[in-house]
């Protein structure tokens, strides 16, 4: 899978409650968490953010609660990736469970232009293009069970069709 969007870029530690406020959490709909995503870290982001472009991070992101709605909030507002150079295990297995793709990559991206540079992904290779410079970088690919379950959308939907194909 190829994926390529304008890139958002945030720190290190961006926890659940970040990425949407617990005020938010009385409904699972990932279109009504997107309208509130990153808003009391960047207000105007449910107003930028479109579909297709990549929330690049640093370190442990997704810290804090174990509640889904924190990849659903990201997945609802049409992020095609998000790429850190690390997760919290937790929202690790919840972004892959609802089939949000997400990767590590250990290199520092903070000198990117958030809300102008571009990245392309492949999710099969690991590969990380940035579109102004052209320089590559690396990431470990998910083993091909775990990119077929977020092709399907999750681990719902890889098992209905497992389930189907029986």
């Amino acid at each position: 899978m190829i994926l390529q969007g304008k890139i958002w870029l945030f720190g290190d530690n961006i926890d659940t409650d970040a990425i949407i406020a617990a005020r938010y959490l009385s409904t699972t709909e990932p279109e009504e968490l997107a309208a509130h995503l990153m808003e009391d870290v960047k207000p105007d982001f449910p107003g930028l953010v479109q579909k297709g472009d990549i929330i690049v991070a640093g370190n442990n992101f997704g810290c804090g609660s174990s509640r889904e709605h924190a990849p659903l909030a990201i997945k609802g507002a049409g992020v095609s990736c998000v790429i850190a150079r690390s997760f919290a295990r937790i929202f690790y297995r919840n972004s892959i469970n609802i089939g949000l793709p997400i990767l590590e990559c250990e290199e520092d991206f903070s000198w990117l232009k958030s809300g102008e540079d571009q990245l392309k992904v492949n999710l099969e290779l690991g590969k990380i293009i940035h579109l102004q410079s052209g320089r590559e970088y690396s990431a470990a690919p998910f083993p091909r069970f775990m990119q077929e379950l977020i092709a399907r959308g999750g681990l719902v939907e890889y098992v209905k069709t497992r389930l189907a194909s029986r």
